[in-house]
């Protein structure tokens, strides 16, 4: 009997995309970790360097015989589930993904959905350092609409999902 290969999603340490990625293509499982190219300052340079789209997370494509050599790879945590059962990515999401970033076209991607109540913190765009509200569940939109008080009148606005973060209450 033939093995299946499924695409999956493994949650990796913070920092150590590159790295799971490229001890996990040593063992010769398939590895696909999208990666940006972003313009970074310090101190005394600036420098061009390429970041993961995806914070903490690299897709592989393995049968199940592969499942704990993934697993037992330095700086992976765990596989990404869905009803306790590491969940399959149709090759379709995986290609879909590829060819949006391979076009060139803006994308930003956001692993956190807000929800009704949550407190956030505006991190980008003229309302930058204000808090508010999240009024509604963002379910999978790219924006979220909050309710900014400091303004001293109850103000609703429709944010980006990237310009956000949740603080704590």
């Amino acid at each position: 009997m033939a093995l299946e290969y499924h695409w999956y999603a493994i949650y990796v340490r913070s920092r150590g995309e590159k790295m799971a990625a490229k001890l996990l293509d040593d063992q010769s499982i398939e590895v696909y970790l999208p990666l940006q190219r972003k313009l970074r300052q310090w101190s005394d340079r600036k420098k061009w360097v390429e970041v993961p789209y995806i914070n903490s997370y690299v897709f592989v494509r393995s049968s199940e015989k592969e499942y704990f050599e993934v697993l037992n790879t330095p700086g992976v945590v765990r596989y990404v589930t869905f009803e306790g059962q590491a969940a399959i990515i149709p090759d379709w999401q995986i290609n879909a993904m590829k060819n949006i970033i391979a076009s060139d076209t803006p994308v930003t991607f956001s692993a956190h959905r807000f929800k009704k109540g949550e407190k956030i913190q505006v991190e980008k765009g003229p309302l930058m350092g204000c808090e508010g509200e999240v009024v509604r569940d963002t379910d999978g939109k790219k924006k979220v609409s909050i309710r900014i008080g400091q303004l001293g009148v109850s103000m609703i606005a429709q944010i980006d999902l990237t310009s956000i973060k949740k603080i704590k209450s």
